[in-house]
């Protein structure tokens, strides 16, 4: 098509094989726009094309993914508001005309594989290295490993157990994330041959599975804390990695270690590891052999 069609908060640029979508940088874009810049969807991404009215003088333009085309929609698993959906267009109302001539040059690339859920991911992910505040960590993905770090304010006893946390994506099997805008929103990391848990909205955690706070494969968020445009990118490219590995054999070799850590960092894992064990959270052995592994990373 070659043409370009600019919308509100987003701007459709048409090519032969793909529609390559900007989005404003403006304050009242949302900020899932904002962090996502721009992407570019092939056509054989798109299952459906549909032109709506829309609020306050407006037409919504929507190319409807296929179902596992979308590393950001399959993470994402429908918890997305629909003023948040990447692949809605708004559009003044006077360029309805403009807009249903667009949805048809769209529909009229869509094959008879539309209608089926997509083999791989065809549409790329955020790109890697990216890092987001949680409430209880700060949690990090390099393109390779996941990382988890504590915060001694938030983690719970289990998880400063445990220790920080790091995670090769051939380890691992899915992502799960329920949106910090629910009720007890978390990202967890789910290690291969774990079916992730298929209930995204807010109910408890199914049985016989550890509480988000209680389990070091997990970050939880909080007011503030893993917003959706920080958090919802990241486990769209960790899960990316995932899929992309899932044919790789499960590494065995041990992780590389990395840099020495700060020794001031050392310490005040020791103090709050010492508060643990004065208030009985940890038992004299526990505390013994953790500040060992402490003292052994100095």
């Amino acid at each position: 098509m070659g043409d370009v069609l600019a919308g509100i908060h987003a701007t459709w640029e048409f090519d032969t094989d793909s529609v390559l979508i900007r989005f404003e940088r403006g304050i009242r874009t949302p900020r899932l726009y904002q962090s996502l810049r721009e992407r570019r969807i092939p056509y054989a991404a798109l299952s459906s094309v549909t032109l709506t009215p829309g609020k306050r003088g407006t037409v919504v333009l929507h190319a409807v993914p296929r179902p596992g085309a979308d590393p950001l929609l399959e993470a994402a698993a429908g918890q997305l508001k629909e003023g948040c959906d990447p692949y809605r267009l708004v559009l003044p109302a006077e360029l309805e005309t403009l807009a249903e001539y667009y949805a048809d040059e769209l529909r009229a690339t869509l094959t008879d594989e539309a209608a089926q859920p997509a083999e791989r991911f065809l549409v790329t992910a955020p790109e890697a290295p990216m890092n987001f505040k949680a409430y209880d960590g700060r949690a990090g993905f390099d393109g390779a490993l996941v990382s988890f770090r504590w915060f001694w304010t938030g983690a719970s006893s289990a998880k400063w157990k445990a220790g920080d946390q790091t995670f090769p994506v051939a380890e691992l099997g899915g992502v799960e994330w329920r949106s910090p805008e629910a009720f007890e929103g978390y990202l967890r990391l789910v290690p291969r041959g774990v079916a992730p848990d298929a209930d995204t909205g807010p109910a408890p955690v199914a049985a016989g599975r550890v509480q988000p706070d209680q389990d070091p494969a997990s970050v939880v968020f909080g007011l503030g804390y893993g917003p959706v445009h920080e958090s919802l990118p990241f486990a769209a490219a960790v899960l990316e990695s995932v899929r992309r590995t899932q044919t790789v054999p499960v590494a065995t070799a041990p992780v590389p270690v990395g840099a020495r850590r700060d020794p001031a960092d050392i310490a005040e894992r020791i103090r709050h590891l010492g508060d643990l064990h004065q208030a009985g959270l940890v038992t004299d052995a526990e505390y013994s052999a953790k500040k060992a592994e402490l003292l052994a990373e100095l």
